[in-house]
């Protein structure tokens, strides 16, 4: 099943609802995002300021804009982009119970847009029925 996220440029979107939606019963889910500039992350979803701070590093780290890239056909964020993809992950494998993502307390799903401009991006969803039972309560 694919479908689409809506950016308004560079930060983190909770997508843990648009993937629930495509969810059914008790399975393994993977999620993969169809772009080189963009990944997916589980992270601490209760306190905001750990986005930010997400956000933070990887600016500092990984600057838009340094005269070392070579590869600026988009803008000076593209190159960046690609390497902020690279340290993160494309796809994630989460188990589900009765339609719903299984995580911890504190954690959420996270679409990473790397660009700083608006995207649309894909994200694929794939359910792999659940050969063995899986547990009953998430763990914190």
């Amino acid at each position: 099943m694919e479908f689409t996220i809506q950016t308004t440029g560079r930060g983190l979107y909770d997508i843990r609802k648009e993937v629930e939606l495509r969810v059914h019963g008790d399975c393994l889910v993977h999620v993969f995002v169809l772009h080189t500039s963009a990944s997916l992350l589980i992270t601490e979803n209760a306190d905001p300021d750990v986005l930010l701070d997400l956000n933070q590093w990887f600016e500092h780290h990984v600057p838009d804009g340094d005269p070392s890239y070579r590869h600026v056909d988009e803008g000076p964020d593209d190159m960046p982009s690609h390497i902020r993809a690279a340290l993160t992950q494309p796809s994630l494998m989460l188990p589900a119970r009765s339609g719903r993502l299984i995580l911890g307390t504190w954690q959420g799903l996270y679409l990473f847009e790397h660009r700083s401009r608006p995207h649309q991006r894909r994200l694929v969803v794939t359910l792999v029925p659940s050969v063995f039972p899986l547990p009953t309560e998430s763990t914190p």
